[in-house]
């Protein structure tokens, strides 16, 4: 297995990073990265795991804290949390208590054949901007570890079942004598004929090759919350991989990629648009149509309205996820300057031009004004 990269190489940023700086690094790097973005790259899914993956410990204060002092062993769950690495949970100090003391300050093993909670599955689906809005359902195809349909199971053929092991008596582990410089002591390990599990399949399933368990595609649907944003992670409960020993499975986690919108941006909850007026709109004020979530409503610009004036339409925004309320929209204005005029309309334009006093222009007029200053005229 390849060895991890740091996960703030991964990001793209440095230790001192502040929680905005990772949620920036996060966003930029999974739009760069995600699947149904770069569907010619095939490097671009592991990739955009690796990405999430650091995202979801450097996000976090507390794994953070314990990735930032223990490397990957501090936030990696095979080592149920243990900082000194996923290899000292099979350490059995009993054991080594054991060898040397015959049995002194032992413990016992975990039991091989006791439930055990499945891995979660993963899966991206991508949305429309409208989708992540006001919210939708949809059907997600992934591939899943599932419990063999012909053994249910047990990982034995249909009509048999798992026999005990004659090698431990169905006990998992087997007694050792070691002769020490104490004596003869006694020691107990894992059974090698049956792994622990204190029995054995003769007969294994042909489906499964007694694993008890395949792997198969599935389908789910789920629902996705109004407000939903990119690079947002929804968990579904129960829809992971199988248990093993008739554990529970675990969860699926569906990663959203909202593709950007042709008019609209998003900021926050609120959402942001430009709309081209005319000279003559913006001078004269006028009624303009302008687009919303909810349809195209009709708004009235004031006299005078300038390039890059801001109006906003309360609560024409996005909801507020798992809240309530919606954010706004706000409108930038652009004067759309016209182009290939006719000489009759050039000509207009010059009278017109001739028509107006310097003081109409009250941007003109202040940047003379500083301009005179600089050069004490």
């Amino acid at each position: 297995m390849a060895e991890k990269r740091d996960y703030y190489e991964v990001l793209e940023i440095d230790k001192n990073a502040s929680e905005e700086d990772i949620k920036k690094a996060y966003r930029k790097l999974a739009k760069k990265y995600h699947p149904d973005l770069n569907p010619n790259d095939k490097t671009a899914e592991s990739k955009f795991k690796e990405v999430n993956e650091a995202y979801e410990v450097l996000s976090d204060k507390d794994k953070k804290a314990r990735y930032d002092r223990f490397g990957h062993a501090g936030v990696d769950p095979s080592a149920g949390g243990n900082p000194y690495g996923a290899y000292a949970q099979d350490v059995d100090f009993g054991d080594i208590f054991s060898s040397f003391f015959g049995g002194f300050g032992g413990r016992r093993q975990a039991n091989p054949n006791a439930p055990r909670r499945g891995t979660d599955a993963e899966v991206s689906i991508g949305i429309d901007f409208e989708e992540a809005a006001k919210g939708c359902k949809k059907n997600v195809t992934y591939k899943v570890v599932a419990t063999c349909s012909e053994c249910n199971g047990s990982g034995a053929r249909p009509g048999t079942s798992p026999k005990k092991c004659s090698a431990c008596g169905g006990t998992g582990s087997i007694k050792i004598n070691q002769r020490t410089m104490f004596g003869v002591m006694q020691t107990s390990r894992q059974c090698d004929a049956c792994h622990g599990k204190g029995e054995v399949i003769e007969k294994p399933c042909l489906k499964c090759n007694g694993n008890g368990r395949v792997q198969k595609s599935s389908s789910v649907e789920i629902t996705i919350p109004a407000g939903i944003n990119d690079g947002q992670i929804l968990n579904v409960s129960g829809h992971g991989n199988a248990g093993v020993n008739r554990g529970p499975s675990g969860d699926l986690h569906v990663y959203i990629s909202v593709r950007p919108h042709p008019i609209y941006e998003r900021k926050g909850d609120d959402v942001w648009c430009e709309i081209p007026v005319t000279f003559a709109q913006a001078a004269l004020g006028a009624e303009i149509t302008v687009p919303t979530l909810d349809g195209k409503v009709s708004y009235q610009i004031h006299e005078s309205t300038q390039p890059g004036d801001i109006f906003r339409l309360k609560g024409r925004g996005i909801p507020h996820l798992n809240g309530r309320g919606k954010g706004d929209q706000y409108i930038k204005v652009t004067i759309d300057v016209p182009k290939n005029l006719t000489k009759q309309q050039k000509d207009i334009l010059k009278e017109f031009d001739k028509a107006i006093s310097d003081k109409n222009y009250q941007k003109r007029q202040s940047f003379f004004d500083k301009l005179k200053k600089v050069f004490n005229e």
